[in-house]
């Protein structure tokens, strides 16, 4: 069953691009967010069963596994791409461009579900790859200018990137060459153990990490990641800034430490580190923002360093935290980015400076906003509030004071700079053009109302969730 994460987009894919005229693709935007649906459903209702093998198995020979991060992955994947799907339903003209985004969609979704799925290194690249390709056609998909510049940055970055991952793959093949598949999990992980841990396997699996930081826009390598959010057109800003620089970084990057890496307390330091400066660096960086998507895109690279705070823990509660926050993350900042096209449809920029008073107007954008931002800023009973506290709980139980310290004060901060952002938008005095302003097209309130009930609904139900059905995971201590 497993393979059907990866075969069943790239089949659509190939069905509603068959050269029999217009009549499949006319039905490629529906068909794709129906496969959302179904991957989710089936995540729900059926994960305990769903197994890798069987005949299957002989069309994508893969290493394939399910486990308990894997399956809060696809399905954050599968509800990020539905909610992208119908913001792109209201702000996408023409049937072609639609069907064209559906397509681009599919790619990104088998590659990251792939992601979300495989157990050896090479194969993880391979689909990173793909999931880039995919990325930085979205990013140009408006085809203006600043489109065309971030998605020449991403490609470069993204070149540099490869470059990285290939010359680690390299060394690591080297050292395990006696193996018949060198870049399995187990085998790497045998290699960093041989005698403390080989200088060349250190130096090929550091180099692999470097490499997959700036995919995923992770610090230090963070800087393209604004250009590409605020560049791309609505539903590819929802997709890229929701799931794929999720799956493309912060996941692989849990992957790997869980995974690959021996557990050892000086990995632990370094990831605890990073995740402090994303937080502090991103709540900075946000501060000065001006344009909405900018400000959502800096945020959002504080809110990874909450991730990588708990990963770096190193123990089932902060997994736990940590799993639980990119989760919550991918919904509660798709959510931001729906509302900020929701607004972007309505008046036709996102530029704080030139907006005031559109609660008003706008009332289910205003609404589902604030609970995006009190959720981004862990306030109770919210999502964000339950997956910050059990990071904190677990810094704090770890004897990491400073950094739970840090970890509740720019959570303060979060919540200033998004409530200054829910302010000059949505309250304070209307410019004089945008009194004609309306709600946004159904589609995209439909998205919002849907996220914002997800973040809701994960708060309010989260002591019930924790103890029976935690997203589609019984139990998410610990990882194997």
């Amino acid at each position: 069953m497993l393979p059907l994460f990866v075969l069943v987009p790239l089949a659509l894919l190939m069905i509603v691009n068959l050269p029999v005229g217009q009549f499949l693709r006319r039905w490629s935007w529906g068909l794709t967010l129906l496969l959302t649906i179904a991957q989710a459903a089936a995540l729900i209702c059926f994960a305990p069963h769903l197994k890798a093998g069987g005949f299957l198995a002989t069309l994508i020979p893969l290493t394939l596994e399910l486990d308990n991060l894997s399956c809060v992955m696809l399905l954050a994947i599968a509800i990020v791409v539905g909610a992208s799907l119908l913001v792109a339903r209201g702000t996408v003209s023409g049937m072609k461009q639609l069907s064209n985004f559906a397509s681009l969609v599919l790619i990104a979704m088998a590659g990251m579900n792939a992601l979300a799925l495989l157990r050896d290194l090479f194969s993880l690249w391979l689909f990173f790859e793909v999931v880039g390709v995919a990325s930085f056609v979205l990013i140009a998909f408006r085809r203006d200018r600043g489109a065309l510049e971030g998605a020449f940055t991403y490609i470069i970055l993204s070149g540099v990137a490869t470059v990285l991952m290939l010359g680690g793959l390299a060394i690591l093949m080297l050292v395990g060459r006696g193996e018949s598949s060198p870049l399995t999990f187990a085998n790497v992980q045998a290699a960093l153990q041989i005698s403390g841990g080989l200088t060349a396997a250190r130096l090929g699996i550091g180099m692999f990490l470097c490499g997959l930081l700036i995919k995923g826009g992770l610090v230090p390598f963070h800087g393209w990641l604004p250009g590409a959010y605020s560049a791309a057109n609505a539903p590819a800003s929802v997709l890229l800034a929701g799931i794929v620089t999720k799956a493309t970084g912060v996941y692989g990057l849990m992957r790997v430490v869980s995974s690959v890496i021996p557990p050892t307390p000086g990995v632990n330091a370094v990831v605890l580190f990073a995740g402090a400066a994303a937080v502090v660096i991103g709540a900075l960086g946000a501060l000065y923002q001006s344009e909405m998507k900018r400000l959502f895109a800096y945020s959002s690279i504080s809110q990874v360093g909450y991730i990588l705070l708990g990963l770096g823990c190193g123990g089932p509660l902060g997994m736990l935290g940590a799993t639980l926050h990119l989760f919550n993350h991918a919904i509660f900042k798709s959510l931001l980015f729906v509302n900020a096209a929701a607004v972007e449809q309505r008046v036709g920029t996102t530029d704080m400076t030139r907006l005031g008073g559109l609660g008003s107007k706008m009332p289910w954008t205003n609404v589902t906003s604030l609970i995006a931002t009190l959720s981004t800023a862990g306030v109770p009973p919210l999502s964000g509030f339950w997956s910050k506290l059990i990071i904190v709980v677990a810094l704090w139980q770890g004897a990491h004071y400073g950094y739970a310290v840090v970890a509740i004060l720019f959570s303060l901060v979060t919540l200033g700079y998004l409530l200054l952002m829910q302010r000059k938008v949505f309250f304070g005095e209307m410019p004089a053009e945008l009194a004609n302003t309306r709600e946004a097209s159904p589609s995209v309130v439909i998205s919002a109302v849907v996220l914002a009930g997800i973040t809701f609904g994960m708060g309010v139900l989260f002591p019930l969730l924790l103890k029976t059905f935690l997203l589609p995971v019984k139990s998410i201590f610990p990882l194997q």
